[in-house]
């Protein structure tokens, strides 16, 4: 398996880099293995990454030349929020990595083709999801270019090795309080797998958390927030206009304050096994809340339930690394036709962990109180429901029948 992998003939390769352990030791390995040159790349989408600090550790580990692009206000408008205006969660979760993944494989094909790589590498384990969205992204994107993943190729086999092959080299290894759960961050959100939480009979430890205060602990008194929202895209909070990713930052920071949008669930992964996660996301249980509080003011009754039932097939598209294919752009059509109107602001209530919507205006509502009152109308024929539940029910009526006759 060794053998054949050093049979690949590379000599430039375009690594996507983290400045973590393993994306560290894979630069040496990668030299070593293929006697290639390795560009290192590391995609900026909020993780909190020290530029400075990456880019140093990059060069020191061996790379000749190290990219840091600061994606995150196009992570945030070009993948987050058109999956919100969709309504898409996977399996009851908001979507996280799987969002950022395509946009960092896209950034490291755009730098591999700009550097005249003949190959791209990643450090995704064989064992999760983001090997196959990295590597779905790069085939739609650039399909000639070779893929290495050293975690299916190499014979470390645990973080000890890892550190003593780092020694060995020379590379600074992370002398931090590693707890180490396996965790992802963008500045969308932050997972937690692992450790403790591998038996789903385990309650996350509250000190476990990362952005969020633990819902106990969050202030006694309700907090109330409104967002503006065009054509189905968040534009304001409080009355004050904000970019994307300065709007996502406000949020996090005023629901991670009452310990709104943190989810503990098992799910599917892609590759077959079902995985326990604790995921902290305060803007986006905020953003979900009110834009689906919006649309139910503003999409019609038939057009909300059939983007319900795609919203479902949305979510799987994103989370299995779907992103750049024609069914995903076309659903993308769909959502578009339906934000026309998802124009007003809804106002929310953080409390205590819960996001309660409080209220919802728009220029376009469908909601008419001359015809929902309980008061006298002019408008509704109460005599007309007659007829209608006579020809709803005939079905009904008819089958009842038949089974009388019997």
């Amino acid at each position: 398996e060794m053998k054949q992998a050093k049979k690949l003939d590379v000599k430039k390769v375009a690594l996507a880099y983290s400045g973590g352990l393993d994306t560290s030791i894979i630069i040496p390995w990668l030299i070593e293995t293929y006697g290639c040159e390795v560009i290192a790349v590391c995609g900026d989408v909020g993780q909190g990454a020290e530029v400075d600090a990456v880019r140093k550790k990059a060069l020191d580990s061996g790379a000749s030349k190290c990219y840091v692009g600061d994606l995150v206000d196009e992570f945030i408008a070009d993948y987050v929020f058109p999956t919100l205006q969709a309504g898409a969660k996977y399996e009851t979760y908001l979507l996280g990595t799987a969002m950022a993944r395509p946009l960092i494989a896209k950034y490291l094909v755009d730098i591999a083709l700009a550097e005249g790589c003949d190959a791209i590498c990643h450090g995704c384990t064989g064992k999760g999801n983001d090997q196959v969205r990295f590597e779905l992204s790069v085939k739609a994107l650039a399909p000639q270019m070779k893929i290495i993943a050293p975690w299916r190729e190499w014979d470390l086999v645990s973080r000890d090795q890892e550190i003593e092959y780092a020694k060995q080299r020379n590379i600074p290894v992370p002398v931090s309080k590693e707890d180490n759960y396996s965790r992802d961050r963008n500045l969308w959100h932050l997972s937690h797998e692992g450790m403790d939480l591998e038996d789903p009979w385990n309650e996350y430890k509250p000190e476990m958390l990362q952005i969020c205060v633990p819902p106990e602990k969050a202030p006694d008194t309700p907090e109330y927030v409104e967002i503006d929202f065009e054509e189905g895209i968040p534009v304001a909070v409080n009355g004050e206009k904000l970019g994307p990713a300065a709007l996502v930052s406000k949020l996090n920071e005023i629901g991670a304050k009452h310990g709104v949008g943190v989810d503990s669930l098992v799910e599917n992964r892609l590759v077959g096994m079902k995985s326990h996660g604790v995921y902290e996301n305060p803007g986006g249980a905020i953003l979900y809340a009110a834009h689906d509080a919006l649309e139910s003011i503003t999409l019609d009754k038939e057009t909300m339930h059939f983007k319900q039932n795609m919203a479902v097939k949305y979510a799987e598209l994103v989370y299995n690394g779907q992103m750049f294919m024609l069914l995903k752009e076309a659903l993308d059509a769909f959502v578009k036709v339906t934000q026309q109107t998802v124009t007003g602001t809804a106002r929310v209530k953080l409390y205590k962990g819960s996001v309660t919507v409080s209220g919802i205006k728009s220029p376009y509502s469908l909601y008419n109180e001359a015809f929902a009152t309980f008061g006298e109308d002019d408008v509704y024929d109460q005599a007309d429901a007659a007829g209608f539940i006579n020809l709803f029910g005939l079905p009904i009526k008819v089958k009842a029948l038949m089974e009388q006759g019997k």
